[in-house]
């Protein structure tokens, strides 16, 4: 009997975590100033969207992370590599994991993809090694790794302010339907953010109208408050996503942004089937494009 217990207690502790890893959108990105540690300040409402990785989190006897994505680098250039290094060291775990990467979101878009798979390995490693560490924990390691990482370790969408990593929830009632076009050519956060004018203040005007078209539940208010003010700067490097654009308003969005630091481009849609019309108008050999829904729910989920 007594062995029984201990094979049964044993048999609780999970094996195989499945996650989705959901893409992101920023409704609204302002930068307002440049801070003395270098980074920028900014405010920036955040959205979760039903584009989303799938992220395999198991035992294995060393720490090894694979992809399908052939371009996608499996060491510490990979968020989700440096996010299990990060957590092993900080709790002291002797334990590997196996962690596969099956890609949709693409790498270098302004959605968060790798922000978005880091949080789910850190969600999973947390369950899988029995650390039982609260989000909040995770979330304070996931400022090293990016300043979307905590978004991603959270509960919906949110305001986010300082860096980007001091959230407040929002409460979206209801979703809204995307059209995402991404040009297939990757963008450095890094470079765009350099592209901004060394002089350039700013207040959060937009974010503010933001959060009141949500409150609202108004489309026609959402699409008026969209705002990047990272738009120009990525556009003076990359043209096409003035192109991406334009196209998305022309076949019918009612409104339409850059999300992030680019390149991808989403407008907003009065419904899923007009998301859907304007996918099928926009998509060419040389575009990406994807209609979706926000969600209200943790960015990432458990299957």
């Amino acid at each position: 009997m007594v062995g029984f217990r201990a094979l049964s207690k044993r048999s609780r502790r999970p094996r195989r975590l499945v996650f989705r890893a959901s893409a992101k959108v920023n409704l609204t990105l302002e930068v307002l100033a440049k801070r003395p540690d270098g980074y920028h300040e900014v405010a920036t409402v955040l959205q979760a969207v039903d584009l989303f990785d799938r992220v395999i989190v198991e035992d294995a006897p060393t720490l090894e992370v694979r992809t399908d994505d052939p371009a996608l680098p499996t060491d510490e250039r990979n968020l989700v590599t440096r996010a299990a290094s990060l957590l092993r060291e900080a709790a002291g775990v002797a334990r590997g994991a196996r962690i596969r990467l099956h890609k949709r979101i693409p790498v270098g878009a302004g959605l968060g993809g790798g922000s978005s798979d880091a949080a789910a390995a850190l969600i999973g490693l947390n369950r899988l090694w029995g650390l039982r560490w609260p989000r909040t924990r995770l979330a304070e390691m996931g400022t090293r790794l990016g300043m979307d990482v905590p978004f991603f370790l959270g509960r919906g969408p949110a305001l986010g302010t300082g860096r980007g990593e001091t959230l407040a929830p929002l409460t979206v009632r209801g979703g809204y339907a995307l059209v995402l076009v991404n040009p297939r050519v990757p963008l450095s956060t890094r470079t765009v953010y350099e592209a901004v004018g060394p002089g350039w203040r700013a207040e959060p005007v937009g974010t503010r109208r933001m959060v009141e078209a949500l409150e609202r539940r108004s489309a026609a208010l959402v699409a008026e408050a969209l705002t990047n003010h990272l738009e120009g700067p990525a556009q003076a490097l990359l043209p096409v996503i003035g192109r991406i654009k334009a196209a998305l308003l022309a076949a019918g969005a009612l409104g339409a942004s850059m999300s992030g630091s680019g390149p991808t481009v989403f407008g907003l849609a009065r419904s899923y089937d007009q998301a859907r019309q304007i996918r099928r108008r926009l998509t060419r050999a040389e575009w990406a494009c994807w209609a979706v829904r926000t969600h209200g729910g943790p960015a990432v989920r458990a299957v």
